[in-house]
């Protein structure tokens, strides 16, 4: 049914056209192409072909997939005019066509040649290009490009000469016979410039200088050196570290100077824009001390009137020496107006340029001396004593500055050490004021140290009848230690986190203080972080231990015994203390005895989570969140390890973990770094953590998700650890482990 256009499409509108018609095949018959007979089927133009293959052998998959990224390439040049040219009429010009099977299209690209003064490039986008008229209904394919053959693409006449393996087999497959590669004609203008460089045309005398040979022949090409400039014999002096550059087209050098990040200099610095660098500097050169003519006044009348004439002898031109090629080699020192610059090693390129031309094979790097990084040396002038007016540090930016400035607070320290929700980073001890007055030994004070800024605060407990009204004691500020020299211009030192445990004595602006006792944040802070803490730090305090018992262990555990009649395997805390002070006296600390009661305490709460009870919680939001970067956390770990100990500390296996994108919670990571394997300084071990991690190395069953958040708070959920009347002695012996050995030594 084929639609009228002159009806709408209607029931009753359209009508067959082939009414009455007996006969419905299609014409065929063979026709010669590129002088072979092949069965073609003619299209209504009668002259164009839609495929070359017989009927019923044609792909049944359209062009544009069969033929998908399928390129015919043929070589092919055009004469073009070159008017009013001495001794050339014409420009041979090499092309590229493409034709793209998929859609029929041709592109027709010319090969960049450097200098030819000619645009060149892309000659015809990509598009489907029609006959010249009067057959420009139609448009080129496959069968009108062969070697040999001539095609005119939009006014211009294309001679085809020769196509690439692709090509030629694409065509024979097709059944399409391709000749052999036809020689494209020289081109007139290449011919003349060779015989110029060759010097087979002679040419006229003149004095003009001619560098454009030097030009053609070393265009873009560049040696490049390495050097320096010690300048740090001068007031604020520094390495310089040079890159020099000479350039054989013309004999010109540059010097560019690299300037190191955060130097405080601005970056791109040229130390010496291209020019021709003189042997010898002196003193400014007047105008025209480097042309090649001298100019001799013959007649003058005036300036326009005058007969000028160039001297044939060059009287009064000076002689002036620049460094050349032959004047740079490793090693070599060269001055650039008055500034030795040491050159000390060259590029590929430049090594190759010199063992080709001068024979030279030896390219050794010259040894360049050490520089703090490059730089710039501060010069440090010494403060003016301090005088007692603020703190250290405020007269001291004071004095570096012109108008005050506040000092520079440490800001990482405070966004780490600074109150996150139930985590205050407070350090708070209760303590006793040692004084001779009668009056003051019942006053009780806390000390509060701030982990954020390293300040102390001390704050009275008003008690009833005493006479002292309490409140703050000491203003929050940093206290520097006692016995220092004051009025100095070097800053004191102050009292830092290590000075902070249960039983040392602090003198805080002539006020002597016993820290008596700690809050349980406090403990339970210093006991996380026992690296920072070595008083909490329970595997050193059980070697410490050790060393002391070795002689006196069977005596000791006999001692033990005797409190312990029952043999429940329990001691009084204050028995065990008083023996330690009596064996190890002032060597180890009330706070340290604290550590090891709380540790090895008797009547303490069983754990909420155990290890492995933790580890389900933790896979089960592993895979709530579908985790798959442990090869990314292992890698992590052991860029952290550089020596491969195994063990880092554990503020770095928390950051690490929080850098993985770790799907769990603050809590609850810090939860899993307690229960992980640590070393005597407390270090983390990462292959445990690993392990705990690993989905694949036995999982455990799976659990209910919790609020972690919440049942994983910082010191929420762990065992009470406190100082009881009980310790589990036992277990201390055990840890101790000094059993094995002394009965080694009785046998």
């Amino acid at each position: 049914m084929l639609r009228n256009v002159q009806l709408p499409l209607l029931p009753g509108t359209s009508f067959k056209i082939n009414i009455g018609q007996t006969k419905f095949h299609k014409s065929q018959h063979f026709e010669h192409i590129n002088n072979m007979p092949i069965l073609t089927e003619k299209v209504k133009l009668g002259l164009k072909f839609p495929s070359v293959f017989a009927r019923g052998e044609a792909a049944e998959l359209p062009a544009w997939i069969a033929f998908d990224k399928q390129v015919l390439c043929f070589e092919a040049f055009f004469q073009e005019a070159a008017q009013e040219r001495p001794g050339y009429t014409y420009h041979i010009r090499k092309v590229k066509i493409f034709l793209f099977m998929e859609d029929g299209t041709i592109q027709v690209l010319e090969p960049t040649i450097n200098n030819s003064g000619i645009p060149q490039g892309t000659l015809i986008s990509r598009q489907r290009i029609p006959f010249p008229a009067p057959r420009n209904e139609d448009f080129y394919d496959i069968l009108d490009f062969n070697i040999g053959k001539e095609v005119e693409l939009f006014g211009r006449v294309y001679k085809i000469t020769n196509c690439d393996r692709f090509t030629r087999i694409f065509l024979n497959r097709v059944g399409i016979h391709v000749p052999d590669p036809i020689n494209i004609p020289p081109d007139p203008y290449s011919v003349q410039r060779e015989k110029l460089s060759e010097g087979m045309v002679p040419k006229k005398p003149s004095r003009h200088i001619d560098k454009l040979g030097q030009f053609l022949d070393f265009d873009r090409k560049v040696l490049r050196f390495y050097g320096y400039w010690d300048d740090r014999e001068s007031l604020n002096g520094m390495l310089h570290d040079l890159e020099i550059h000479y350039y054989l087209a013309d004999d010109t050098i540059e010097v560019k100077e690299n300037i190191p990040p955060n130097s405080g200099c601005d970056s791109g610095f040229m130390f010496l824009h291209r020019c021709k660098l003189l042997k010898v500097y002196e003193e400014l050169p007047s105008l025209g001390y480097n042309d090649p003519h001298t100019v001799l006044n013959v007649l003058s009348t005036g300036f326009l009137k005058g007969r000028y004439l160039v001297d044939a002898l060059n009287c009064g031109q000076q002689s002036v020496e620049y460094y050349e090629d032959s004047d740079l080699a490793i090693g070599a020192v060269i001055n650039v107006y008055g500034r030795k610059v040491v050159l000390t090693d060259c590029d590929h390129f430049t090594k190759e340029y010199y063992a080709k031309k001068y024979g030279l094979d030896d390219f050794t790097p010259h040894e360049r001396p050490r520089a703090d990084s490059g730089v710039v040396k501060k010069q440090t002038y010494p403060l003016p004593p301090y005088n007692g007016f603020g703190t250290h540090e405020d007269s001291a930016a004071n004095c570096r500055n012109v108008i005050p400035v506040q000092p520079h607070r440490h800001f990482k320290k405070v966004l780490n050490k600074d109150r996150q929700g139930l985590n205050s980073h407070i350090l708070r001890f209760r303590a006793e004021l040692i004084s001779k007055i009668p009056a003051d030994k019942d006053r009780q004070f806390v000390i509060s140290y701030y982990l954020s800024d390293d300040t102390i605060s001390v704050y009275e407990n008003a008690l009833h009848n005493t006479g002292f009204i309490g409140g703050e004691f000491i203003k929050r500020t940093q206290i520097p230690k006692p016995g220092q020299e004051i009025y100095t211009s070097e800053p004191p030192e102050y009292f830092g986190p290590q000075d902070f445990y249960v039983g040392n004595t602090l003198l805080l602006y002539g006020f002597e203080f016993l820290m008596v006792e700690a809050d349980e944040y406090t403990l339970q802070y210093m006991e996380l972080n026992c690296q920072v803490f070595p008083k909490s730090n329970i595997i050193l305090i059980k070697n410490k231990i050790r060393e002391a018992l070795k002689p006196i262990y069977k005596q000791f555990v006999c001692e033990f015994l005797k409190t312990d009649p029952d043999q429940i395997g329990v001691i009084c805390y204050a028995n065990l203390s008083k023996k330690l002070k009596e064996i190890m006296g002032d060597s180890i600390t009330h706070h340290e005895l604290i550590t090891l009661a709380r540790h090895y305490n008797a009547q303490c709460k069983k754990e909420w989570y155990t290890k492995e009870s933790l580890r389900s919680v933790v896979h089960t939001e592993m895979k709530r969140f579908l985790f798959n970067q442990m090869e990314r956390l292992h890698e992590s770990f052991l860029q952290q390890d550089p020596n491969r100990s195994g063990y880092i500390s554990r503020d770095t296996a928390y950051a690490v973990c929080r850098g993985a994108k770790l799907p769990i919670t603050r809590e609850l990571l810090n939860a899993v770094l307690d229960k992980i394997f640590k070393n005597e300084a407390g270090e983390i071990d990462y292959r445990d953590l690993l392990g705990f991690l690993d989905l694949k190395q036995s999982p455990p069953y799976p659990t209910v998700p919790t609020d972690t958040q919440y049942e994983f708070s910082l010191f929420a959920n762990k065992p009470e650890s406190r100082v009881g009347p009980l310790v589990d002695y036992q277990a201390f012996l055990k840890d101790v482990d000094l059993e094995k050995q002394v009965v080694e030594e009785s046998g």
